[in-house]
């Protein structure tokens, strides 16, 4: 099972740190084209994408996550405003590890 991130260069860059590959997008129109491709690789499991830009699309993600296999989950962006997230911890829950 392959694990990618969508989003803005400094959410990508911070997974593939951690050796996760991702896609930079800066517009939620793109990252939806880039999230439904990956979707339909079989290889790939599960898509983080930064929540800042899930806001814009999440009608089209809900009816993306009915249709396909793929986990797609929304995680707060870099430098967000919520609390400060520890993307391991949070990716370890994600995956039941």
């Amino acid at each position: 099972m392959k694990i990618f991130t969508v989003g803005s260069k400094s959410f990508v860059t911070s997974f593939q740190l951690a050796g996760i590959p991702g896609i930079i997008s800066e517009t939620p129109d793109k990252a939806l084209a880039e999230i439904t491709t990956l979707t339909d690789d079989a290889d790939v499991g599960l898509v983080l994408v930064s929540d800042d830009i899930t806001e814009a699309i999440n009608d089209e993600l809900t009816a993306l996550r009915a249709k396909k296999s793929t986990l797609v989950f929304a995680l707060p962006a870099t430098g967000s405003e919520k609390t400060e997230v520890d993307y391991r911890v949070m990716l370890k829950k994600i995956l039941g590890v």
